[in-house]
C-alpha cells in the first residue's frame, strides 16, 4: 500500500524545506523528498543554498575579509600584528562545520514539526502521484493531494570551458580549494563570480574576471555599478568587460583561456578557472511525460503569479520557475503556496524582492533603478548620502560607498533604494519595509534613527530627496 500525504514537496532547499515546515504547521500531513548527500554519503537537507551556495560562500567571504583586515586594515586602529598567514584547509573546514550544523538544523526542524523526510529522487507522475526512487534503486509510489516542485537549479556549463572540478571548476568546486591559486580566472562578473573572486583575491590570488557583457552589474543602478567597478579594481580584481570566452586548454596544473574583446583575439593562463556564468533550472527526470506540467521556452516550469502550474494541485517554486534565483524569493513562494492550499488569500510582492552581492563593500538594492524609471517616463527625485559623511562608518574605518533613494517626483513615494557600502543588505531591508507600506521619502525622513548608526545614511538620503539633508550639502534643484 502506497503512502498518502496532503502535501508532498520535491526538494529540500530554502523553498522546499520552508514550504514543508509551513504545511506541517498548518496541520497538513507533509512529506519532503530529497536525494542530495554530503561527502560522508549522508542525506543533507537545505539544497544548494545551505550546502554549496549562500551559506558556505558567506563563511569564506567572512573568513577572507578578516584575513584581509588583519593584514591591511588593523594599523589605522593602532593594532600591530606580526606576519599574518592563512590556513586554507582550516578556513574551508570551518565552512563545512557551519554547513553541517545548518543542514542538521533543518532535519531537526522537520522532526519537531512532524514533516516526513523521504530520501531519494522524486518524479511527478500523472494524477498527482510521485515516484520515489531510493538510493538503493527501490521504487515507491507516493500519493498526494498537493505537490510542490522545488527542485532548484545547478550551475550552467559552457562548451568553451568544460568543468573538471580540478583545474576548471564551477561555484561548488571553488568552495573547496585547499590552497590559494596564484593566478585565478573567473568567467562571469555576476553575483557568484564577484563573491568567489573576492574571496581568493583577499587571500592573495591574482584574479582576472572575464565578463561577456559590456556593462558591469547591469541589474544594479548605474551609479552603484560605477562605484563597484572602481572599488573592485582598486582591490586588485582585473575585470575585463566585453570579453567573450571562446575556448580553453588544460595543460597539467594550469589552463590557457582564449577570449575575444574589442582588441580582437586574446589568451591568458590561469592556475585555476571558475565558471560562474549563471544557473539553470533542474528538471532532469522531474516530470513524467504525462504529468501535465508545462515548461516555458527557457526550460523553467510554467506557473502563474501564485506559483500554480498547468495542473491543478501542483505548484512550483524557487529557482525552477521564472524570476530571480534567490533563496528568500523561494522561501516566501513556498509559504504563499501553502497558505493558498489552506484557502488563505496569500500573495507575494515580486516588485520588492531585495538583491544582494556580499562583496566588500556589500551591494544591495530593492525596487527600480533610476535608469529604468526614466526610461518608463517617471519623473523622480533622488537623494544620495555618502558613508564618508557617516560618523559610524568613520569610526569603523569603512567609509566607501553611499545610500541612494529614488522617489516619485509627484507623490514622493519611494520607488527604489540602492546601497553600496557597509551593511548594505541590512539597510536595503529597511528600505524594503518602508516601500512595502507605501512610505514616502518624507515619511522616512521624519522617523527617528539611532545615533551613531549606519542606518542614519538611509535617513539622510531620504531627507536629501527633497533637499533637506542635514549632514551634507544639498543639491540645488533644477
Amino acid at each position: 500500500m502506497s503512502q498518502k500525504f496532503d502535501v508532498v514537496v520535491i526538494g529540500a532547499g530554502p523553498g522546499g524545506y520552508v514550504a514543508a515546515i509551513k504545511a506541517a504547521q498548518l496541520g497538513l500531513k507533509t512529506a519532503c523528498i530529497e536525494k542530495y548527500q554530503d561527502k560522508e554519503g549522508k542525506l543533507a537537507l537545505g539544497g544548494t543554498c545551505l550546502n554549496v551556495g549562500c551559506i558556505p560562500s558567506k563563511a569564506l567571504l567572512d573568513s577572507s575579509w578578516k584575513f584581509y583586515e588583519a593584514k591591511n586594515g588593523f594599523g589605522v586602529h593602532g593594532i600591530s600584528t606580526s606576519e599574518v598567514t592563512i590556513d586554507v584547509p582550516a578556513m574551508v573546514g570551518r565552512k563545512s562545520t557551519i554547513v553541517k550544523g545548518l543542514t542538521g538544523g533543518v532535519a531537526s526542524l522537520f522532526k519537531a514539526n512532524g514533516v516526513t523526510t523521504l530520501q531519494g529522487h522524486g518524479k511527478l507522475l500523472a494524477g498527482k502521484k510521485v515516484e520515489l526512487t531510493g538510493a538503493d534503486g527501490t521504487v515507491e509510489i507516493i500519493e498526494a493531494d498537493h505537490v510542490i516542485l522545488a527542485s532548484g537549479s545547478r550551475p550552467i556549463d559552457i562548451p568553451p570551458a568544460p568543468v573538471d572540478q580540478k583545474v576548471i571548476v564551477d561555484s561548488t568546486g571553488a568552495l573547496e580549494f585547499q590552497q590559494v591559486p596564484q593566478r585565478l580566472g573567473v568567467i562571469g562578473a555576476g553575483v557568484i563570480g564577484l563573491e568567489l573572486g573576492s574571496v581568493w583575491a583577499r587571500l592573495g590570488a591574482q584574479v582576472t574576471v572575464l565578463e561577456a557583457l559590456d556593462k558591469f552589474i547591469p541589474a544594479a543602478d548605474e551609479a552603484v555599478s560605477k562605484e563597484a567597478l572602481k572599488t573592485f579594481t582598486k582591490q586588485g580584481l582585473d575585470i575585463k568587460l566585453g570579453a567573450r570566452v571562446t575556448g580553453s586548454k588544460v595543460n597539467g596544473e594550469e589552463v590557457v583561456v582564449s577570449y575575444t574583446d574589442a582588441a580582437g583575439e586574446q589568451s591568458i593562463t590561469f592556475d585555476r578557472l571558475i565558471v560562474a556564468v549563471g544557473r539553470r533550472p533542474v528538471t532532469t527526470d522531474l516530470l513524467a511525460a504525462d504529468s501535465g506540467v508545462d515548461l516555458d521556452e527557457r526550460g523553467f516550469i510554467y506557473v502563474d503569479d501564485y506559483c500554480t502550474t498547468s495542473v491543478p494541485g501542483v505548484y512550483a517554486i524557487g529557482d525552477v520557475v521564472r524570476g530571480l534565483m534567490l533563496a528568500h524569493k523561494a522561501s516566501e513562494e513556498g509559504i504563499m503556496v501553502v497558505e493558498r492550499i489552506k484557502g488563505h488569500k496569500a500573495q507575494m510582492n515580486y516588485n520588492l524582492i531585495p538583491s544582494v552581492i556580499y562583496t566588500h563593500p556589500e551591494i544591495a538594492w530593492v525596487g527600480k533603478t533610476e535608469q529604468t524609471l526614466k526610461n518608463e517616463g517617471v519623473e523622480v527625485n533622488v537623494g544620495t548620502f555618502p558613508f564618508a559623511a557617516s560618523g559610524r562608518a568613520m569610526a569603523a574605518n569603512d567609509t566607501g560607498g553611499f545610500v541612494k533613494i529614488i522617489a516619485d517626483a509627484k507623490t514622493d513615494r519611494v520607488l527604489g533604494v540602492h546601497v553600496i557600502g557597509p551593511s548594505a543588505a541590512e539597510l536595503v531591508q529597511q528600505g524594503a519595509i518602508a516601500m512595502e507600506f507605501g512610505s514616502s521619502a518624507e515619511d522616512i525622513g521624519m522617523m527617528v534613527f539611532s545615533h551613531p548608526t549606519l542606518s542614519e545614511a538611509l535617513h539622510e538620503a531620504a531627507l536629501a530627496v527633497n533637499g533637506g539633508a542635514i549632514h551634507i550639502q544639498n543639491r540645488k534643484k533644477r
